[in-house]
């Protein structure tokens, strides 16, 4: 039997395509198995960052290294962004931007079944937009995106216990920062049926928590005939599966709609989870608008301040900040800082920035770049105070019980005699003992331990969302 390894880089989102395109791999007959003794090595690219980039050729001439005889199949955000790039490295057998992600699947099966190039019949619904005539990898990316959007095979609780549901792809709001309408497209929404049936399938299998994931999710729904809204999919969701529990991946503060958080209002902390990711990227009024961004802080403060009036003091907020915006200045990091600080956030994700081809941000850090230098040290700053807002949070439950599902334990835990799970307000929990992945607990917190995750012990089972 042919094997087959998937290896991910970036978001929830993208992870959702290639945990798609393993699905229909495994389904064709073809086994997971490490880079090293598998016939088809499929790398699941990000292009967010500079780093992105270089660790993803990292990993292709490592992989080509342990397995001269394996065939690479490069697909994702990198793989639409710079294809010839990527072509030609050597071990890279075929380079499957986003515009064509849905045809990775059967273009993998042909490489691990020795076709090379591949199938001449995969092609038919499709251009084979470079050919091998200078050595290089047949390369599938253009910028219509006619066929780009992987609906998963049915969404089964296996490997990932809190499987992401990928419901919306691509964006239109051109952040000047932000290479990802040029990788991914415009907006476009899978059908409310299809997402129903999806959610349907996961809970006749025994899931328990699902992950409506996407690009930008919360454009969901503005493509379709007749519009559709994000928060009237969630309400469908909630009154007709008996999905246990629905969570939200990262929703853009306007996006956050009155009728949208009124359902956190009506269902968080029961088949909603209280937990809120709102970008943020800067707390400065000028560096959102050299972003391009569709807010300024007085707006972020106010959808803050409105999901916690409905969902409680138990709704964990995260945000994304980046330091070293072109041009942003001392003044304007401290405005950063002084926000951040005002913010009642349980964690942040931070980046540097990172110049990306193709944006405005390339200009703008073309004519004012930030040193790399001074980039550092303010994310040693964000860092610093990214711990302590997270440490601080996450004291203030001990003691409380808290609902929360258990995951697939590290090993190394394992070893240990304990078991790894998420609270619905996604705060990471240890718990002694050993629990099977995919159960619902409600945990009595004891205390944080030496990384600040939640140290407790599982309370009784939670019959109530079982």
């Amino acid at each position: 039997m042919a094997g087959f390894h998937m290896e991910h880089f970036g978001c929830r989102a993208a992870r959702a395509d290639g945990e798609a395109v393993s699905s229909r791999l495994r389904a064709a007959g073809l086994c997971e198995s490490e880079p090293a003794q598998a016939e088809v090595v499929v790398v699941n690219t990000c292009s967010v960052t500079a780093e992105a980039d270089r660790a993803a050729r990292a990993f292709i001439r490592r992989a080509h290294r342990l397995n001269p005889e394996a065939r690479i199949l490069v697909t994702g955000c990198y793989a639409q962004r710079a294809p010839q790039e990527l072509a030609g490295i050597p071990g890279v057998a075929a380079v499957v931007g986003n515009s064509h992600k849905a045809l990775a699947p059967a273009i993998a099966l042909g490489l691990a079944r020795g076709d090379t190039p591949p199938d001449s019949s995969l092609v038919t619904v499709s251009t084979l937009l470079t050919n091998h005539a200078d050595g290089a990898a047949p390369i599938w990316a253009d910028d219509r995106f006619a066929h780009s959007f992987l609906e998963d095979a049915q969404l089964l609780p296996g490997e990932q216990t809190r499987p992401n549901l990928k419901i919306q792809e691509g964006c239109g709001n051109r952040c000047t920062f932000c290479v990802i309408p040029t990788t991914r497209g415009s907006s476009r929404s899978l059908p409310q049926a299809s997402i129903l049936r999806q959610i349907d399938g996961f809970v006749a299998a025994g899931g328990k928590e699902l992950v409506l994931s996407g690009i930008n999710l919360g454009r969901w729904g503005a493509d379709l005939a007749p519009r559709q809204t994000l928060a009237g999919l969630v309400r469908q969701i909630l009154e007709q599966t008996s999905l246990p529990r629905l969570r939200l991946s990262s929703i853009e503060p306007m996006d956050w709609t009155g009728e949208l958080i009124a359902l956190m209002a009506e269902f968080g902390g029961s088949r909603l989870a209280r937990h809120a990711h709102l970008p943020l990227q800067s707390g400065s009024d000028t560096v959102l608008r050299r972003m391009h961004r569709r807010y300024r802080p007085w707006h972020y403060t106010d959808k803050v301040n409105a999901l916690l009036r409905a969902a409680g003091p138990h709704l964990t907020l995260g945000a994304d900040v980046m330091a070293g915006f072109p041009g942003e200045s001392d003044a304007e990091f401290a405005e950063t800082l002084a926000f951040l600080r005002t913010l009642p956030l349980g964690y942040l994700h931070l980046f540097p920035f990172s110049p990306r081809p193709g944006t405005r941000g390339w200009e703008l850090h073309a004519a004012s770049p930030v040193p790399a230098a001074l980039a550092d040290e303010r994310m040693a700053a964000l860092r610093a105070l990214a711990a302590e807002k997270t440490q601080a949070y996450r004291a203030q439950f001990i003691g409380q019980e808290l609902e929360a599902i258990t995951l697939h334990t590290p090993e190394a835990l394992a070893a240990q005699g304990c078991t790894s799970a998420l609270t619905e307000n996604f705060l990471p929990v240890e718990l002694p003992g050993r629990h099977a992945a995919n159960q619902l607990l409600r945990v009595h917190v004891t205390g944080l331990n030496a990384v600040g995750t939640l140290a407790g012990c599982a309370a009784a089972l939670n019959t109530a969302l079982a």
